[in-house]
């Protein structure tokens, strides 16, 4: 049963902000360990709908579930099937090598040259590969699974034909961040309530041959712009505040500036998914947020 022989249960009672009650969490034993023929994913589904974990949407939590799933098995509480062979959250994954992904003709010039910048949501397998690719070959961080829910954009240029020239993508948000915590005026427990209000600006593409002045801000703003619309309609959630990190030995962040993010300071250093604190001062980034509405921190407040 949960808790005999497990060091420091408490730390196992929450997860991505849901905590778990006792009773939940021997249904979960239970589940996990009555329904030997189910792969994790469909463990995980199960268990959502059981608990009634979902979005404000109503899709389930599956993501989320199947991440705290293997931290219960991490902890010797239960023991889940094999895993299939699947991307897991985080991990790299194959990028398609095609002409798409080439590089390009340079583009120089004016903003105004190339308008009208059309922000595309990526919704086809065919549009999801080519930002894949973009992202996997171009991005120096390259391209891995998000965490968590997820939006992605590919940009075009207009003029003089229509091309493509980067990509954006927001994902969950960080779960702790000492800066924007403090800057909110988060404690845990108003953190748990109201992060799902948060997304993080995972990653950000302007294509390498593309040089085009004032071009990445106005990209960040017609993108947070769409994505005020879009994060709604496809989780339910009105957004209230988007964060994101640069990395101050590649980038000082100028066109999030331009784009009126407002920089709050620097991480730790943990990386967004130790809650171990096993990384600390591992990858130093400078936090840049951007309130979507005027009164983001006092709502964010639960005020």
């Amino acid at each position: 049963m949960y808790g005999h022989g497990v060091q420091n249960p408490e730390a196992l009672s929450s997860h991505s902000g849901r905590p778990f009650a006792p009773e939940e969490l021997a249904l979960i034993e239970e589940v996990v360990g009555s329904c030997g023929g189910l792969s994790r994913k469909e463990l995980a589904r199960t268990v959502c709908e059981l608990l009634e974990w979902k979005r404000p949407s109503g899709g389930l939590k599956a993501l989320e579930c199947a991440a705290y799933l293997e931290r219960l098995e991490a902890a010797g509480v239960l023991e889940l099937p094999q895993k299939q062979r699947t991307r897991p959250v985080g991990s790299r994954t194959r990028i398609p090598v095609t002409e798409r992904g080439e590089r390009g003709p340079e583009l120089l010039g004016e903003v105004s040259e190339f308008a009208p910048i059309e922000i595309e949501l990526v919704e086809t397998p065919e549009q999801a590969e080519l930002f894949r690719e973009l992202v996997g070959r171009h991005h120096y961080l390259g391209y891995a699974v998000a965490y968590g829910a997820q939006l992605r954009y590919l940009v075009y240029a207009s003029r003089p034909e229509r091309t493509v020239v980067g990509g954006v993508q927001f994902s969950s948000p960080a779960w702790r961040m000492a800066v924007r915590d403090r800057w909110i005026g988060w404690d845990d427990r108003t953190r748990r309530d109201h992060l799902q209000r948060v997304v993080n600006n995972s990653r950000f593409l302007i294509l390498p041959w593309v040089r085009v002045k004032n071009l990445a801000s106005l990209v960040l703003s017609r993108a947070v712009k769409r994505l005020q619309a879009d994060w709604p309609r496809r989780y339910g959630v009105e957004l209230l505040l988007v964060e994101t990190l640069v990395d101050p030995e590649r980038y000082r962040g100028h066109c999030y500036r331009a784009a009126n993010f407002v920089e709050l300071g620097e991480t730790s250093g943990r990386g967004r998914m130790d809650r171990e604190h096993v990384r600390h001062g591992a990858s130093v980034k400078t936090v840049l947020v951007y309130p979507m509405v005027r009164d983001a921190r006092r709502r964010l407040q639960g005020s």
